[in-house]
């Protein structure tokens, strides 16, 4: 998102000068004392108008999911997105002054917590614009406070929709949710702010959990998951926005701590699949922001860079989406700041067109172009953005670099901003430049669907260019697992059956997936999918070599535990470092009743070739099944001086059917 404030951060935090109040958090509530769920109006509305017809949305299927590096629909079919951010509803106030001051808002666009626009334009023209830009989806962003606000937008603030005068901002948001939908687009929704101030800097929304727990803000996306699990076309729970540092500490990618964007992530994706809505797509961005902004500091945006070596598991599969923002005016070093706290790093738009293909590479695009790997996914760049009013060349080669980049790598997309103002409220000059469709005062509109917006050509070229289309077949998935610092249980049958090594750090594969990966340290497995567990039976909790067939000692001195004939491993626990149990799962099929072959890695790697799956427990030494085995039993050893973790694996030969 465009920042007002990256040369604040910069500054205050070079300079130690006073900070800011912080915009007044949101109240506290749980899930149970956020708003009552309303039913989301249905297509006749009064709010829909006439509307354009869902005969003008191309055909897709809903749910979505992923299949490798694509989203597809529930036919298997591609769903390329094609996105837009409608803000608004994720709030406007700059942080200081008279919020009813038009001055005191971003841009001067008082959005009132609802999506801009809804003052000028009728909802049906709105969606036509948007369909006329070639969009498929929505990404909706929304404030934690905007859930818990009881009072009615203004009138004004309506003006150009009169049927949702008296209306909460949730109940807005929900004729818009309703509106979009019914016109066959998909909507992404997503958690911008915690309070409804303009986003993205020292301003009290910088980490999912600023000024509340992580339990309260997963409390909050189950809260709206259920509000519109009825409506198939809402298709994406985006986790949090720009998740950066605040004055006195980093987010972190895996520490374990109330920082931990990624153990947070985990937390609030489970959540929702399992008590709100299963067929969700979940989106997780990356970091935004970590360090202090000053010459000689450590300082840096991680995006997606963590997710090589500790990716995501979800309790339901193919349903993950990695995303990540780039703006011309920031940097993989630089936080976009002009002035006093500007560091020497490059920008993005001071980069060559070499520099910035292998940087976005770095930064994000490997997670989409590295398949076969337990980080492989869909990558959406769900924000970037440039002015209309832009005249400098080094941002509009960056533009036009970029869109080429997003074409080249067929990838998913959301420019920020979709909507914004050409004038004030009086009819003067002003509003947003950076939106792709801006209205007067009267409505009038003016942007990229206008062949004197610079922009348009890179725009339509980005649209027009051949992508992937039609069935994406199903591929190879690998899934990684952790027990750094909790229990990581990724199957549903196994949850529903209670704990099964109580006191134990656990680990479970998917549904659908097998264990055929152990490090020797540290506590990582590595999962693939696999279609080979019975329909019905119990898993089996191994601690002994109960079911080591006589003459069957397959790693000599070391204890073994093997799993039933007939089952295969699925999870695995821990006590501090020492294995303490395997898990089986009864197979579908005849599985080898001897055989195999031991895989030891307690004094280096024992993978297969080609690196499949991926690096899943970077410096420690690991070992791995092939690609055509499954996993039959762990052995360790509890001799004085060893380390009494995973130290080889029973490998045997998938049936051939």
């Amino acid at each position: 998102m465009q920042s007002l404030v990256r040369v604040l951060i910069a500054a205050v935090l070079v300079t130690g000068a006073a900070l800011p109040a912080a915009a007044t958090a949101a109240p506290a509530a749980t899930a149970a004392a956020a708003p009552a769920a309303l039913a989301v109006p249905a297509a006749s509305d009064p709010a829909f108008g006439p509307g354009v017809g869902p005969a003008a949305a191309p055909a897709w299927t809903p749910p979505l999911s992923t299949r490798g590096r694509y989203v597809v629909d529930a036919r298997g079919e591609r769903f390329r997105l094609r996105s837009g951010n409608w803000d608004g509803a994720q709030g406007s106030w700059n942080g200081s002054g008279d919020l009813a001051e038009p001055a005191n808002h971003h841009s001067g666009q008082n959005a009132n917590g609802i999506p801009l626009g809804l003052d000028r334009v009728p909802l049906p023209r709105l969606l036509a614009d948007f369909r006329a830009l070639g969009l498929n989806s929505v990404r909706l962003p929304f404030s934690n406070e905007m859930l818990r606000t009881t009072t009615p937008v203004p009138d004004a603030a309506v003006a150009a929709n009169p049927e949702l005068r008296g209306r909460t901002p949730l109940q807005v948001f929900d004729a818009v949710v309703a509106a979009l939908t019914a016109e066959g687009f998909a909507v992404i929704l997503n958690n911008h702010t915690v309070t409804t101030r303009w986003c993205c800097g020292l301003d009290g929304n910088e980490r999912w959990n600023s000024g509340r727990t992580t339990a309260r803000w997963a409390d909050d996306w189950v809260f709206l998951a259920r509000r519109y699990r009825d409506n198939p076309r809402v298709v994406g729970a985006d986790l949090y926005n720009e998740v950066r540092r605040d004055v006195w500490d980093d987010p972190n990618w895996g520490l374990g701590d109330a920082h931990d964007w990624h153990a947070a992530a985990q937390e609030a994706a489970d959540r929702i699949l399992t008590e709100a809505n299963p067929d969700l797509l979940i989106v997780v961005e990356g970091i935004n922001w970590t360090g202090v902004p000053a010459d000689g500091l450590a300082h840096g945006r991680p995006t997606l860079t963590p997710v090589r070596t500790l990716s995501h598991t979800l309790v339901v599969s193919n349903k993950l989406v990695y995303s990540a923002h780039f703006y011309g005016y920031t940097g993989p070093h630089h936080s976009g700041a002009t002035g006093m706290g500007e560091t020497h790093d490059l920008r993005y738009q001071d980069m060559t067109r070499e520099q910035l293909d292998k940087t976005l590479y770095d930064q994000a695009f490997f997670v989409s172009a590295e398949t076969g790997a337990h980080f492989t996914a869909p990558v959406w760049i769900s924000e970037f953005g440039i002015g209309a009013d832009e005249r400098a060349p080094a941002p509009r080669t960056w533009f036009a670099n970029l869109t080429d980049r997003l074409t080249a790598s067929d990838a998913d997309f959301a420019y920020w901003p979709l909507v914004g103002w050409s004038t004030t409220a009086q009819g003067a000059p002003g509003g947003d430049t950076w939106a792709l469709l801006r209205y007067d005062a009267a409505g009038r509109r003016t942007g990229v669907l206008d062949p004197a917006d610079w922009r348009t050509p890179a725009w339509t070229a980005l649209g027009a260019a051949p992508s992937r289309t039609g069935p994406v077949p199903a591929v190879p998935t690998w899934y990684q697992l952790t027990t750094d610092h909790r229990d990581h249980n990724a199957s549903l049958r196994v949850r529903a059956g209670g704990d099964w090594d109580n006191g134990a750090r656990k680990a479970v594969c998917p549904d659908g997936a097998l264990l055929v990966g152990l490090s020797h340290t540290g506590g990582r497995g590595l999962c693939a999918g696999a279609d080979l567990r019975a329909a019905s039976g119990a898993h089996t909790v191994v601690r002994d070599e109960a079911h080591v067939p006589p003459g069957g000692d397959w790693a000599g001195g070391y204890t073994k535990l093997q799993c039933p004939a007939d089952a295969f491993l699925i999870g695995y626990s821990r006590r501090g470092e020492r294995v303490s149990a395997a898990l089986c799962a009864p197979a579908r099929t005849t599985l080898p009743a001897a055989g195999g072959r031991t895989v030891r890695f307690d004094r280096s790697d024992n993978r297969p070739a080609g690196d499949v799956g991926a690096d899943f427990a970077f410096g420690h030494h690991k070992g791995q099944c092939a690609p055509t085995e499954y996993a039959a039993g762990i052995a360790f050893t509890g001799r004085v001086g060893a380390r009494p973790g995973p130290a080889a694996l029973l490998c045997r030969p998938l049936p051939t059917s």
